[in-house]
C-alpha cells in the first residue's frame, strides 16, 4: 500500500529515431545515355553549380550539328525569298498582283522555316548541355550509385547530395500517440555510442498518419549543433506533458472494466472502490486526475479485492 501525494510527474514518450539530413537531393540526369565520367566520389563535398558527372555527348553533338546546317539553309531560303519579293515589289505596276502575293508567302513562309530551325538549335544545345550534371546545391555525396560505362536514364539517382551543416532526428511515433505529440515539445537525445544525452525539441510532425505502418512522421531538432553520421541510431524521450504537482497511481492498482476505471482505497480498515480518471500511456505509472486525494491510502495490487474487503495497513 501506499499513501496517495502530489509530487512532480512527467511524461515521457520513448522512441528510437535516426539522424538525417535536414535538406538532401537525389541527383537524376535529364537525358539518358551512357556514363562517361564521374568526378565525384562518396564523401567528398561539392559546391552548386560544379560538374560532378558526364554523359556521352557524341549522339548529340551529331543533332547538333545537324540542326545548325537545318538553320543555315533555312536562312539562305529565306535570303533568297526576301530578294524575290524585293525585286517584285520594286516592279511595282508592272508585277501582276499574284505574282506579288506569291513572293510575299513565299517569304513569310521561308522566316516561319528560320524561326523553326532556331527552335530545333535551341533545343539541341540544351540537350548538349544536360549531358554535364551538375550539383544542385552544396553539400556532402552520401550516395554514390553509378560508375563510368553505365547506361542511364532520366529515372536513375545518380546520388545523394546532402547538407551535413544541420541534422536532424527522424522517427515515427504511434498513432495511439499522434495527438499528443506537437511542433516546439523538448526531447533528450541520446547517440549510439555516446552516453551523454542531449537536448533537443521536435521541429516537424507529420498531419498524415500512414495507413499501412500507422505511424506518424516526426522529425526533431538538437539544441546545439551535432555532428554524426546519417543513420546514426538515436533513442529519443520526447517530453509530452510535465506538472509541478500531480497524483500518481501503479498501473497494476489500477481495475479496468465495463464502469471505467478504478482503484482500491482503505477505508475503516476495508477496500473501498474508488472510481478515477486516468490518463493512459506507456508507463508504470500513471497519473490520476480525479477520483484520488492526497492522504488517500492505495492498494497497490488490486488484483483479487472485492469491495468492503477487510485489509490491514501494515506500517512500514
Amino acid at each position: 500500500m501506499e499513501t496517495a501525494a502530489l509530487a512532480p510527474v512527467t511524461r515521457v514518450l520513448a522512441v528510437n529515431g535516426r539522424i538525417a539530413a535536414a535538406h538532401s537531393v537525389d541527383v537524376r540526369a535529364l537525358v539518358g545515355g551512357s556514363l562517361a565520367d564521374v568526378s565525384v566520389a562518396e564523401g567528398d563535398n561539392v559546391q552548386a553549380g560544379v560538374d560532378i558527372a558526364r554523359i556521352d555527348a557524341g549522339t548529340q553533338q551529331a543533332v547538333l550539328r545537324q540542326a545548325v546546317a537545318g538553320l543555315d539553309a533555312a536562312l539562305v531560303a529565306a535570303a533568297q525569298a526576301k530578294d524575290s519579293f524585293a525585286r517584285a515589289e520594286a516592279l511595282g505596276a508592272n508585277v501582276a498582283r499574284t505574282a506579288l502575293d506569291t513572293a510575299a508567302r513565299a517569304l513569310q513562309s521561308a522566316e516561319q522555316e528560320v524561326a523553326r530551325a532556331t527552335a530545333v538549335v535551341d533545343q539541341a544545345q540544351v540537350q548538349l548541355e544536360y549531358s554535364t550534371i551538375r550539383a544542385p546545391m552544396t553539400g556532402t555525396v552520401l550516395d554514390l550509385n553509378v560508375d563510368p560505362g553505365q547506361s542511364i536514364d532520366s529515372s536513375t539517382v545518380l546520388m545523394t547530395i546532402a547538407d551535413l551543416g544541420q541534422l536532424v532526428v527522424e522517427t515515427d511515433v504511434d498513432e495511439a500517440y499522434a495527438t499528443q505529440i506537437r511542433v516546439g515539445l523538448p526531447a533528450v537525445l541520446q547517440l549510439a555510442g555516446e552516453t551523454i544525452p542531449r537536448d533537443g525539441r521536435v521541429s516537424y510532425v507529420s498531419q498524415r498518419v500512414d495507413a499501412a505502418t500507422g505511424g506518424l512522421a516526426v522529425e526533431l531538432l538538437f539544441d546545439a549543433p551535432v555532428s554524426a553520421p546519417v543513420g546514426l541510431t538515436v533513442t529519443i524521450n520526447i517530453i509530452v506533458d510535465s506538472r509541478d504537482a500531480a497524483l500518481t497511481a501503479p498501473r497494476a492498482a489500477i481495475q479496468t472494466g465495463d464502469g471505467g476505471d478504478a482503484v482500491f482505497v482503505v477505508s475503516d480498515g476495508k477496500a473501498q472502490r474508488r472510481p478515477v480518471s486516468v490518463i493512459e500511456w506507456p508507463a508504470a505509472r500513471l497519473v490520476v486526475t480525479e477520483g484520488l486525494t492526497p492522504g488517500d491510502v492505495l492498494i497497490l495490487d488490486a488484483s483479487g479485492i472485492t469491495e468492503g474487503q477487510a485489509v490491514r495497513v501494515e506500517a512500514p
